[in-house]
């Protein structure tokens, strides 16, 4: 079982940055698929992007493609969410989550979440 934090939401300007982080528990960190998904109310859970238990793969949304990028670093049990030139249509609360066998672009693939950070960005 692992526990998942999310922190670094806030508001920015658009074409700006920020970098989300997702801090885990547990000794098996490293052994999970990690994914980053959104929420805007009213609306489902949307994918963003998907990294690999060494971190040599990763998988985007179109929407976040060649904007976002994910990183992690097992050591700290540490994933990260970097978000360049924010557009308004990202804000959004930002979750992520642990799987422990191949990861998805859907959220039922996934077997634990963390509680959310906003982020808003503004025009």
């Amino acid at each position: 079982q692992v526990q998942l934090v999310e922190s670094g939401g806030g508001l920015v300007q658009a074409g700006g940055s920020l970098r989300l982080s997702c801090a885990g528990s547990g000794r098996t960190f490293s052994s999970y698929v990690m994914g980053w998904f959104r929420q805007t109310p009213g609306k489902e859970r949307e994918f963003v992007g998907v990294i690999s238990t060494t971190g040599a793969r990763t998988y985007y949304a179109d929407s976040v493609l060649g904007r976002f990028t994910i990183s992690r670093d097992n050591a700290k049990n540490l994933v990260f969410l970097r978000m360049n030139s924010l557009k308004p249509e990202d804000t959004a609360v930002y979750y992520c989550a642990a799987d422990l066998n191949y990861g998805s672009t859907s959220e039922s693939g996934y077997d634990y979440w963390g509680q959310g950070t906003q982020v808003t960005v503004s025009s």
